[in-house]
């Protein structure tokens, strides 16, 4: 997707102020003072994530610019140093995503997030729930017009399906009254499964009853909001849920992954689903041999790049298995599958490595990996420790070898 702006603004110092601020955000800007300005660039058709105009520009008074970027079905955002209620209103029926007043810095201020937003929100997938095919229908418009990506459902079972089928659905929207199982019954069903850190539900109902977003709320809703709704503060709704999320999912990040490789540390190793379960899964432990030559001898910038290495290799050849930095140059991988197989890959990644060169200065650095497997009942811990002690077999018996028995 585009980062491209166009910023159309008459007065020079808030035109540059403009260019300065989205710019540092790592947004391209294309800078207009005129309609006439402005339609030139669109001449090209630049493909952009959205357009902040002036409402007054001194050859197009009564915001024609606004109506020139809507008919090209562009994402709209108002800055206008003038506040009328009915204009607010024509512009925001009309389609734009919002009308901010350029009276104060606080007001400018919200800008900026609101096109982050906008860079966000296409990494989100949206399930909008109602039996009215018409809500539907809006709702989705809302939410795509600000580049959420949307699947529908007309009941609450119906969105446990797709829910179960899509497991990158971020956010879902639900009515309460729907046949065959209602919004809050399908919010209990669903908390029962999934946490509000990994899936985000905002309530929408139009009942009259006054404990009605109570109910959504204690069933594991995010938010609630009375139908029929006004457009902004739908959209600042969704926005604050989104944000909550987003915010939630990046203090995960850091606290289970590590920050060098960007593989899962011990405490996400740990904490994983069935992490203390009496079961039989594959287990990997491994490490890099004569580590610490590497940095004695070419310096810890050169020892990063070759656990950043083997990191990379390990995610090609297991995508879909957990992989753990376990602590300095040792790895471990999580795996459910046949053993065989995991040995064979394994084996096959240890090669990689193997002919996998570190380029220094004028040099190439080889090094190599010794791996210990185990796949014996018992719980992580256990299992760990036989593949560390055959991780260390394989370090006795000369490294760059895999011992799994």
């Amino acid at each position: 997707m585009s980062k491209k702006i166009l910023v159309v603004e008459d007065s020079r110092a808030f035109r540059n102020y403009l260019n300065q601020i989205i710019t540092q955000a790592g947004y391209e800007v294309l800078l207009a003072a005129s309609y006439e300005e402005a339609e030139l660039i669109l001449s090209s058709k630049p493909e952009l994530l959205c357009a902040v105009l002036d409402y007054c520009l001194p050859d197009a008074q009564d915001g024609e610019i606004i109506d020139l970027l809507l008919v090209q079905k562009q994402k709209v955002i108002v800055l206008t140093a003038m506040f009328q209620e009915d204009i607010r209103e024509k512009m925001l029926a009309k389609g734009v995503l919002d009308y901010l007043l350029k009276d104060s810095m606080a007001s400018v201020s919200y800008l900026l997030p609101l096109i982050n937003r906008l860079t966000n929100n296409q990494h989100h997938k949206c399930l909008v729930v109602d039996d009215s095919i018409t809500v539907r229908r809006h709702v989705v418009q809302l939410l795509e017009h600000q580049y959420i990506r949307t699947l529908q459902a007309e009941n609450g079972q119906e969105a446990i399906e797709i829910i179960e089928k899509n497991p990158d659905i971020t956010l879902v929207l639900t009515d309460h009254d729907m046949p065959v199982k209602d919004g809050i019954t399908m919010i209990h069903e669903l908390r029962q499964k999934i946490d509000k850190n990994q899936l985000a539900i905002l309530g929408i109902s139009g009942s009259d009853a006054n404990t009605i977003t109570a109910r959504f709320l204690k069933a594991g809703a995010n938010d609630f909001l009375n139908k029929p709704f006004n457009q902004e503060e739908f959209y600042c709704r969704v926005h604050q849920i989104l944000e909550m999320k987003e915010a939630n999912t990046e203090l995960f990040r850091m606290a289970n992954q590590d920050a060098l490789t960007g593989l899962w540390n011990r405490r996400f190793l740990f904490g994983d689903a069935c992490g203390d379960c009496e079961r039989k899964r594959n287990i990997a432990m491994l490490d890099i041999d004569f580590f610490k030559k590497v940095n004695d001898n070419y310096g810890h910038d050169v020892g990063d790049a070759t656990i950043v290495m083997v990191a990379n290799i390990l995610k090609i050849y297991f995508p879909n298995d957990v992989i753990a930095r376990f602590g300095g140059e040792e790895f471990c991988i999580k795996a459910d599958g046949n053993f065989d197989d995991f040995v064979t890959c394994l084996e096959k990644m240890r090669q990689r490595v193997e002919r996998t060169p570190i380029p220094h200065q004028e040099e190439n650095i080889q090094v190599t990996i010794s791996i210990g497997v185990s796949n014996v009942e018992g719980n992580l811990d256990q299992q760990i420790k036989v593949a560390d002690d055959r991780l260390y077999e394989a370090k006795g018996n000369g490294r760059n070898q895999t011992v799994y028995q």
